[in-house]
């Protein structure tokens, strides 16, 4: 393992520099980047990333890689953000992943952007540990979007439930997976179920798909055993049913995502802050799997608190 410094920068005029790392393994090869946080509360990607290296590490030392495969590891864009609990950059509220591929001559996080996608840039594959705009939990997935230039099937060698492909929207053609595909990167955004909590169990489910997909492309040893993931199911993101609310106020969550739920079956009750009147019973629309729950003590009205992926029956245990 070789740790380096992927961008330096200074963030206040009296502070000192702040460094972007990266954990490279391997041989030089440009075969797979792997980028962790790019916002502040990403803490469950760093950690994800964290794990990833430490293993990384023991099977580089057990002769696990196979000859000129290389691997880059940048657990954190962000540490500022993080240093500070803003997720997003503290001097003006800009989003790192929003700013891609860079500009190496722009505002800071321009030019952090650019710095950290001249690492990247290059790999025949790249796996981003995203998070989602709405605070929340998934069930844990991998998805890419449909550039024209993703390479689907090999989506299934995570070994995740769910293969999510979306189509991208204007706003997306700044972020990272977007742009790793444009330069032809086969990229991916793996999502392990938290964001600003620590799951553990998740992040080392995460980590085990990640090796899959590597056993998969040829950089580690194919006898190398591994846990075994799941059988994949492609899923589009316009399948997923949407449930938003009608009323605001405080919110009762009554299931976590992954919880298998009947069409009716009432999923959270959102309640008047001032009066503890039950304001609305959220019921589920459909059969199926939760994919995604809004966390939150409040929300506001009409908004997304929950995704289903329908399902003809479904058994609970």
């Amino acid at each position: 393992m070789e740790k380096k410094t992927i961008y330096t920068f200074s963030a206040l005029p009296y502070r000192q520099k702040i460094p972007v790392y990266g954990y490279s393994f391997g041989s030089n090869e440009k075969t797979l980047a792997v980028v962790g946080s790019t916002r502040g509360d990403e803490y469950q990607q760093v950690f994800v990333c964290g794990l990833l290296v430490k293993t990384l590490q023991k099977l580089e030392d057990k002769g696990a890689f196979k000859p000129n495969k290389g691997v880059l590891v940048i657990p954190s864009a962000s540490q500022f953000s993080m240093n500070v609990g803003k997720r997003f950059w503290p001097m003006d509220n800009t989003d790192i992943n929003r700013m891609f591929p860079g500009y190496n001559l722009g505002e800071t996080t321009q030019r952090l952007a650019s710095g950290i996608f001249e690492a990247v840039r290059g790999y025949e594959n790249g796996i981003q540990l995203a998070s989602f705009y709405l605070p929340g939990e998934f069930i844990p997935h991998v998805r890419y979007m449909n550039t024209g230039f993703q390479r689907e099937d090999d989506g299934l060698a995570f070994g995740l439930p769910y293969l999510l492909v979306r189509q991208p929207l204007p706003i997306d053609t700044t972020t990272l997976n977007y742009n790793w595909q444009v330069f032809d990167t086969n990229a991916f955004s793996l999502y392990a179920r938290a964001t600003d909590t620590i799951n553990v169990d998740a992040a080392r489910s995460a980590v085990a798909a990640i090796l899959r997909f590597m056993r998969h492309k040829g950089i580690l040893r194919q006898d190398l055993e591994l846990p075994a993931g799941h059988t994949t199911v492609r899923v589009a993101a316009e399948e997923l049913q949407r449930i938003i609310t009608e009323s605001a106020g405080f919110v009762h969550l009554l299931c976590q995502a992954g919880a298998f739920v009947e069409k009716g079956d009432i999923l959270a009750r959102i309640f008047d802050p001032c009066t503890a009147e039950c304001l609305e019973e959220v019921k589920a629309g459909c059969t199926g799997q939760i994919f995604f729950v809004r966390r939150g003590q409040a929300i506001a009205q009409h908004e997304l608190i929950f995704s289903i992926k329908p399902m003809d029956q479904v058994v609970r245990v």
